[in-house]
């Protein structure tokens, strides 16, 4: 068959290695295209897989290469797409390990992903290889316009538009001039770059490889490099688990905090450790390292100077925030990343590499920008403001916890203490259509708490809200209207955005009790990173939380709750799996073990039941 397809016969019997990619649409020689693609993201990625394969070649061995394309949650954003967005990142994962098996001779694997479920599921496939040798290819990230607004800030010319602050022209212009160049994902540090930036911290992917920008030089350079670096670890005896470990997982966490990254990595992670056979982390790890680790990165959307993923890049990416967490001793640089060397090595090439200093110089020269700006040692990034990211709020709505990022709150929302506080009345929506419409016409204003329910795994394949959060951080009151839900959320948001709640209101979730009008106290520590999230009474009544909760246990549920009308019976299966295998702070995996317990035991009385 290889013979067949082209290849010499006189190179069939070198080792094989299968390069797995995201790779979407068919590009012409000169880059134009045939078919388009979700997005730009994996528009390029076919050129990470031409040139690995161009080096494996060149190294004696035989490549493979096999797709997975990914969707775009900027399209899907707002529309029933959403439905599939999450629970397609596992059946992806699925897909790609297939293809994995389904080469038995292989003897390494790439895998050259973008995006917010592709890149995830592809380091779910690849933490499941074990003694096999596995390398993770970042996608890399688009540029910047020159003259335009970037890929977050044109997604709400929707809602700026309705309230008549931009014209449809400029609408149009904008929408056109988002995306600089052809490739790479988004230019904010959104679910896609942050997942690049955790491949990197778990030693997935070699040093400075995450957020580079697409199509450049430096780009297929790294894919180069990872060819050759597979077949060193091959060389070397270097498997997979011999990476992918508990302090990797670790230090992949206290990346993330340092980065201030996005909070669906809450679900992908423990996604990742669980493909790899480890323990899960949960919230209270998560709380337990962001109360150790500071933030010290500034990029969009957190600001305060909203640098883009690109000058990140060139500011030293990952590796150099790690060589600030290296001298705070907050990493552990003992574990084997996929260069072959302990993390330790690989900082220490580093720290005195000319490609550092060079980019770094190239930052200051071409924007002005110093890079000392961008990443921050951390006494600099607290004097200005950072302060670290997840914050895990409680109470009588949220009596199994809820998610939100303390760094997309407003700064001049926050008390002297580092306190925000709010308190105002519901608006209840059931679906995020009619929550979106309610923000267009101006039915959501400030003061109010935008309570979005029906949205978790349960209603809507816990979809990701970002019309809703990206509308309101550009609409002028936005930052005075608060967001509770149980679906998920992207970071750009200005306001306090609450997500994750559980129960989810289709779960029994309190939730699901409130009525429009209902009074609900929100209070975020980002010192303590502590937070509460309470029902506290009527327009007539006022109640303490503890009055709160014994009156929403008296309550019956809304009439009106019910899944989306939409939800595909894919989804529907997907959010009955989850829920078996740990939910939403599992990780929405599926968990064959818990999954198959379960079964098992409910034929077992069933057949009780008919003796």
């Amino acid at each position: 068959m290889n013979v067949g397809m082209g290849w010499s016969p006189a190179h069939v019997l070198g080792p094989e290695v299968l390069i797995l990619s995201t790779h979407g649409g068919v590009r012409a020689e000169d880059g134009s295209p045939i078919a388009l693609g979700f997005h730009t993201g994996h528009w390029e990625v076919g050129l990470l897989v031409a040139e690995a394969a161009r080096e494996l070649t060149s190294m004696h061995a035989v490549p493979f290469a096999g797709a997975c394309t990914d969707p775009c949650d900027g399209r899907t954003q707002g529309t029933t797409g959403m439905l599939d967005s999450l629970p397609f990142r596992n059946d992806a994962a699925i897909v790609l390990r297939r293809l994995m098996r389904s080469l038995p001779t292989r003897v390494g694997v790439l895998g050259v992903a973008t995006c917010d479920k592709g890149l995830p599921a592809m380091m779910m496939a690849l933490a499941s290889a074990g003694e096999i040798p596995t390398v993770l290819i970042p996608g890399g990230v688009t540029l910047l316009p020159e003259n335009g607004e970037d890929a977050g800030k044109v997604q709400t010319i929707g809602a700026r538009f309705a309230q008549q602050q931009i014209t449809l022209e400029y609408a149009a212009e904008m929408g056109c001039r988002a995306c600089a160049t052809p490739g790479g994902g988004c230019q904010f540090l959104g679910t896609a770059a942050t997942s690049q930036v955790i491949a990197e911290a778990l030693g997935l992917a070699l040093p400075h490889s995450a957020l580079a920008p697409s199509g450049q030089p430096i780009w297929l350079d790294a894919a180069r490099r990872s060819a050759r670096a597979v077949l060193r670890l091959r060389e070397l005896g270097l498997g997979t688990a011999s990476v992918l470990t508990s302090a990797a997982i670790e230090n992949a966490m206290v990346v993330h905090a340092a980065f201030g990254g996005s909070t669906n990595l809450l679900l992908h992670l423990p996604a990742i450790a669980h493909a790899a056979k480890l323990r899960r982390p949960v919230a209270s790890d998560w709380a337990h390292i962001n109360r150790q680790v500071p933030r010290m990165v500034d990029a969009l959307p957190n600001g305060p100077g909203n640098y883009a993923t690109v000058q990140v890049f060139l500011a030293g990416g990952t590796p150099e925030v790690m060589l600030h967490l290296r001298r705070a001793g907050l990493l552990d640089t003992s574990v084997i990343t996929v260069t072959g060397e302990t993390l330790n090595e690989s900082l220490n090439w580093w720290e005195n590499s000319p490609r550092r200093h060079a980019l770094r110089k190239s930052l200051l020269d071409q924007d002005g920008i110093d890079p000392d700006d961008v990443i921050m040692r951390p006494d600099r990034a607290r004097s200005r403001g950072l302060t670290s990211t997840v914050c895990f709020p409680m109470g009588n709505l949220a009596p199994e916890g809820s998610v939100i990022k303390s760094t997309s709150i407003d700064p001049t929302l926050i008390d002297e203490d580092g306190v925000y506080k709010h308190l105002g009345p519901a608006k209840v929506f059931t679906t995020e259509s009619a929550a979106i419409n309610a923000i267009k016409t101006g039915a959501v204003e400030a003061g109010d708490v935008l309570v979005l329910i029906c949205s978790g795994p349960l209603g809507a394949g816990m979809q990701e809200i970002y019309q809703i959060t990206s509308a309101l951080k550009a609409l002028p009151f936005g930052k005075h209207v608060a967001v509770l839900t149980d679906a998920r959320f992207s970071g750009v948001s200005t306001g306090a955005c609450i997500g994750h709640i559980s129960p989810e209101a289709l779960a029994g979730g309190q939730i699901g009790k409130i009525q429009d009008g209902d009074r609900i106290e929100i209070a975020i520590d980002r010192i303590n990173l502590t937070g509460l999230i309470n029902f506290v009474g009527d327009s007539k009544t006022v109640l303490s939380p503890e009055e709160g909760a014994r009156t929403l246990t008296a309550r019956s549920p809304r009439s009106d709750l019910h899944p989306h009308p939409d939800l595909p019976d894919d989804t529907r299966l997907w959010a009955a799996l989850v829920q078996a295998s740990g939910g939403v702070w599992g990780g929405c995996v599926y968990d064959v073990d818990a999954i198959t317990g379960l079964l098992e035991k409910g034929l077992k009385h069933d057949k009780m039941n008919t003796q």
